[in-house]
């Protein structure tokens, strides 16, 4: 439930961010060209996170803007400081007429919605042939007030899982690890033992950021048997850091940094410093998304040829084998009512989504032009090595546009994966066996929507302060106290009553 990265006061990051933000206000794909038979096209305005150094190459945004007969004017904004962003767009009243909002900022949004500053879109699915398609339980799942506002973007339950160097076990004699116990053994070993034998003691075990929900945080925290970010206890919600694993996982994460097991960063690590810290061979350890490894593994050799990675996703703890999971959507589209202006209006966005999904345009946003990016086999895809960086600068960036894309039949299938990301896609399917969901996910609790983001920051800032020994035991007690006082305990109340009622 903590959302957003650490606010540390650092010289220079209010500037930092100011460029970065307009930086991302100038990568929008223009997208005001005539139609070649002179007939005039709706312009489509999309907010979208940008996961990779740069957009998706003009030409494959020209072919949608065929494909959807509209004109697309996209502001592709790097994935850090999207949510500031967003934020701001919100304040301001200039959103897009397709904003993405992260299903960890959604909550933050709901009084916004019902405030009617968004359209609801649930009563105009039906009418087109793929969106009346969406899964109603996901649908569900994103509903304020039992109304649909948005287009989900659909992800598995629970990606989470251990990104290793396998040369560096291999190196150590270590087995993949399979309880906490052996993971801490293997960070030590990667920090102390000279994993890559270079005769220097210049290497780490995990490579963190500055994020307590996809970085390592909330993965190990599963591991120890800490519920998804709330619990149902003697007929009461009760908080996930109220709770003995939540503070055994503190105890562990400081334990890692007092031995620099841990780059020593962590708490003003951005994602990308992560990411380098294992792609260079400083890190050995990566806990977070399994998908990732296959551009982490090919980055990585880029730099040493000889680097290889595994994928581990059941870690055994004190309940045996648990994961945190998210609703089946990563995030979704909303409707700015102050940017779409009529129900006509609403309806060539919404079309636009809706064309999306056919087989043409969903192919080409997953993978690409046929010849460039990818061959067929038979009616699948093959996706050759020697073109995948140039999938990642051309393509991979369009996939933050893609709504339902799991569960859309019109996409091709792949006939032969990465071996990599055909092991971490399976350690995913595998995760549902033990995934440990949210029990206040379709709950409604007014205070949560309106002061969450602020009491968040407390218990945030104290989990930060005492991994990092500023703070005791007790102190961090003294946060939680203070987290009740100024709200907690009514989000508590709101979200007992509603789940009992």
């Amino acid at each position: 439930m903590f959302l957003h990265d650490y606010k540390g006061s650092l010289p220079g990051c209010a500037g930092i961010l100011l460029a970065a933000v307009l930086l991302g206000s100038c990568m929008d794909t223009q997208g005001s060209k005539a139609h070649k038979d002179g007939q005039s096209r709706p312009v489509i305005t999309i907010m979208a996170p940008l996961h990779f150094p740069q957009g998706p190459d003009s030409s494959l945004v020209e072919k949608m803007e065929e494909m959807t007969a509209a004109n697309l004017i996209i502001d592709w904004v790097p994935d850090e400081i999207y949510t500031d962003k967003m934020n701001a767009a919100l304040t301001m009243n200039s959103l897009k007429q397709a904003t993405f909002v992260k299903y960890t900022d959604y909550i933050f949004l709901k009084s916004a919605i019902r405030s009617g500053m968004f359209w609801e879109v649930g009563p105009y699915l039906a009418e087109f042939p793929n969106l009346r398609r969406l899964n109603a339980s996901i649908l569900s799942q994103t509903a304020v007030d039992g109304k649909i506002y948005g287009l989900y973007t659909e992800r598995p339950s629970s990606r989470q899982g251990v990104i290793i160097r396998e040369d560096w076990l291999d190196n150590l004699n270590l087995e993949p690890p399979k309880t906490i116990d052996q993971l801490y053994n293997v960070l030590k070993q990667f920090t102390y033992g000279d994993p890559d034998r270079d005769g220097k003691q210049d290497t780490i075990g995990l490579t963190d950021r500055n994020d307590l929900v996809f970085g390592a945080f909330k993965t190990l925290s599963s591991y120890f048997g800490t519920p998804n970010n709330w619990m149902v206890d003697n007929h009461r919600i009760v908080p996930e850091f109220e709770t003995l694993p939540y503070k055994d996982t503190m105890d562990f994460m400081r334990k890692l940094y007092k031995e620099k097991l841990i780059n020593q960063e962590f708490v003003v690590t951005s994602k990308d410093i992560q990411r380098d810290l294992l792609i260079s061979g400083k890190a050995g350890v990566y806990i977070g998304s399994m998908t990732d490894v296959q551009r982490l593994s090919n980055e990585a050799k880029q730099v040493n040829p000889d680097a290889r990675f595994t994928v581990v996703n059941r870690i055994e703890g004190p309940d045996g084998y648990k994961v945190w999971s998210i609703p089946n959507f990563n995030g979704l589209f909303l409707f700015s009512k102050s940017a779409i202006k009529t129900e006509e209006e609403l309806k060539q966005v919404l079309g636009f989504f809706d064309r999306t999904m056919e087989e043409d345009t969903a192919n080409l946003m997953k993978y690409g032009v046929e010849g460039r990016h990818y061959t067929l086999d038979g009616k699948e895809v093959l996706l050759p090595v020697k073109s995948e960086q140039l999938r990642i600068n051309e393509v991979a960036p369009l996939y933050s546009l893609m709504i339902a894309d799991l569960s859309n039949p019109n996409l091709m299938k792949v006939a032969r994966e990465d071996p990599l990301l055909a092991l971490a896609e399976k350690l995913t399917i595998d995760n549902e066996k033990f995934i440990v969901k949210d029990p206040t996910v379709n709950l409604e609790s007014v205070a949560f929507d309106e002061r969450s983001e602020e009491l968040n920051k407390i218990i945030m800032d104290a989990t930060y302060h005492y991994i990092l020994g500023q703070i005791d035991r007790a102190g961090f007690d003294q946060e939680v106290e203070r987290w009740k006082r100024s709200g907690g305990e009514q989000i508590i109340e709101e979200f007992t009553q509603s789940y009992f009622e």
